[in-house]
């Protein structure tokens, strides 16, 4: 069984650009569109995403919404926690093909990382 984890230097999920999200007012609260629109850059990466490392320049004092966690994704999307992982799995997935595309070595590194 393929198991979710976060591979690092992927970043796939700081590409924020809200016109690839057209449903974020239904997940997220009038609060947290606020802060999610004012992560965007101007080439649609959150701005707190350090390009030259590919890692989050605030990760531990990240959003709610930017954690793969099991209350979170109870809340914002009414996955249960048994849904989570698989869940996960095909968010990561669908990221990843839009910003990178489906034969990147991101995906590759991904698929590799959780077992698919």
């Amino acid at each position: 069984m393929a198991t979710w984890l976060c591979v690092k230097q992927c970043g796939a999920c700081c590409h924020l650009d809200p016109t690839d999200r057209p449903d974020l007012e239904d997940y997220l609260s009038a609060a947290e569109l606020e802060l999610y629109l004012s992560m965007v850059g101007d080439d649609g990466w959150c701005v707190n995403f350090d390009q030259d490392s590919r890692e989050c320049r605030i990760y531990e004092k990240r959003p709610r919404f930017c954690r793969v966690e099991t209350k979170t994704f109870e809340e914002m999307f009414g996955v249960e926690p048994a849904e989570l992982n698989d869940f996960a799995i095909d968010c990561c997935r669908e990221q990843i093909e839009g910003v990178y595309g489906d034969r990147s070595l991101e995906m590759l590194r991904f698929d590799q990382a959780v077992g698919i």
